[in-house]
């Protein structure tokens, strides 16, 4: 079991728990706003996209190529960027903050 909080554009803080899938996955089953996952979780339109804690930065690893591609293309991004749908929810994400990024 993992609890993850998100902090909204406007600074609410949502925590929630999941023990599989993926965290884009957990954050719209929970309507965290901003996190819509309009590609369903393939990695191809970062509209999951999140800032991780810079504290928390080794609990999520690193970025695929093709997920830095992505953030590459938004204005947005920054070193902590990530984009959700391709954090696998585990125990190691326990206590993990996600700054939901700011979007167009």
């Amino acid at each position: 079991m993992a609890k993850i909080t998100f902090i909204t554009t406007d600074n609410k803080n949502i925590t929630v728990e999941g023990t599989s899938g993926s965290v884009m996955q957990l954050a719209v089953d929970n309507s965290v706003p901003g996190i819509d996952g309009d590609c369903g979780g393939v990695c191809s339109c970062a509209t999951c996209h999140v800032h991780v804690a810079p504290e928390h930065v080794e609990k999520t690893g690193t970025a695929s190529e093709i997920e830095e591609d992505m953030l590459d293309l938004n204005d947005y991004s920054n070193e902590y960027s990530r984009l959700c749908c391709q954090l696998e929810i585990s125990d190691k994400l326990d206590g993990l903050v996600l700054q939901v990024a700011e979007s167009d």
